[in-house]
């Protein structure tokens, strides 16, 4: 079967896609995010979907060749079952979790404990190790256990599995228990409810883990900071803080009595921040910014609302010149959004951030 050597045009889109994307970038965010940026963009996209489309179209031809030489061969249609339509989509797996365990870890927090085989043997050493939580959209025409590239391909938009994003608590390779903590709302929201009905022995389906973070003996010192959805994350770091460092860990929760079990030792201070119905992460920006580091290497692991990053952000890159390879910090969350809504738009409220951190750099 002849085949095209897509190699030289592969390379070439990829140099071209980089070097637009990285000028356009840098271009957009000295304007200002003015029209350089945007135009970069819809250049990015245009590229993008041109690709998408010689592929398809490369896919086309592929399987139109191998469909012709199959009827010729056998004088049958038997080529039509390998029409591109019916190919499944290559991508992530679903993982199944059953429920052996939940707990509750205080008035606002539920925790949920699970064996999920398919964890075992995996490379699992980061403290902020995540799993996208799967649940079926109502009236969807099929249930767990299904085949997520299946379902993609097959189920229109509204039908396709709505993922929720959990840290993962603990994870334990060998078995394949993992414990993920769900913040309680009411009957707001889709896993918070969830988390709070479900009984033992029912199973639920992720993909993951992702992550990318966790406490290196290269710093003198540790400053963890986060509200409620950042908390499995900082525990778990608090446990593999190295021996020759210190660490201190705020937690914004919202009222005394919300507290939660937390590592200790002698290395470590846990510092309680309390809303009080204010605004969610006001409290913990002004405990950041009023800590004063001690002497030494420090690293930072701060993440939570987006409006608190925002502001933790400019405090420590433009305020206290931190260099970005010492910090992990993002938004898991944004006041007023869907997870759907803030991981669409989150490119875009980070490219606000730099730019205006930029200027105020510039002005300093």
């Amino acid at each position: 079967m002849e085949q095209r050597d897509t190699t030289e045009w592969v390379e070439g889109f990829r140099e071209g896609y980089g070097t637009g994307y990285s000028d356009g970038y840098r271009a957009g965010l000295e304007a200002g995010r003015t029209q350089a940026f945007y135009d970069a963009k819809a250049e990015r996209k245009r590229a993008k979907y041109e690709l998408k489309a010689q592929r398809r179209e490369l896919k086309a031809q592929r399987y139109g060749k191998h469909a012709a030489h199959t009827q010729d061969s056998h004088g049958s249609h038997a080529g039509a079952e390998h029409a591109p339509s019916s190919q499944p989509r290559k991508g992530r797996k679903a993982i199944e979790a059953t429920i052996t365990g939940k707990e509750s870890v205080s008035p606002a927090m539920v925790r949920i404990r699970a064996n999920a085989p398919g964890l075992i043997g995996r490379e699992l050493t980061k403290t902020d190790h995540y799993v996208k939580i799967l649940f079926v959209p109502e009236g969807a025409p099929y249930s767990w256990p299904f085949d997520l590239a299946h379902i993609k391909d097959t189920q229109p938009k509204k039908y396709r599995p709505v993922t929720r994003t959990y840290t993962l608590r603990s994870v334990d390779t060998i078995t394949g228990d993992i414990a993920i903590d769900f913040v309680l709302h009411g009957d707001t929201g889709l896993a918070g409810p969830w988390a709070r009905d479900v009984e033992v022995g029912e199973t639920f389906a992720f993909v993951g883990p992702g992550g990318g973070w966790a406490p290196t003996p290269r710093y003198d010192h540790f400053v963890l900071a986060g509200d409620e959805s950042a908390a499995p994350a900082i525990a778990a770091s608090l446990e593999k803080i190295p021996s020759t460092s210190t660490a201190i860990a705020f937690f914004e929760i919202e009222e005394p009595g919300h507290e939660f079990a937390v590592p200790e030792g002698d290395n470590i201070t846990v510092r309680w921040v309390y809303r009080h119905g204010s605004m969610p992460g006001r409290a913990l920006a002004d405990a950041v910014r009023s800590y004063e580091c001690p002497e030494g290497s420090v690293g930072w692991f701060v993440h939570g609302v987006a409006e608190m990053i925002k502001e933790i952000r400019r405090e420590l890159y433009v305020g206290r010149g931190v260099s970005k390879k010492d910090a992990s910090i993002s938004g898991y969350w944004r006041l007023r959004m869907t997870e759907d809504q803030w991981q669409s738009s989150k490119q875009e409220f980070v490219a606000e951030m730099e730019s205006a951190e930029q200027a105020a750099a510039r002005k300093k």
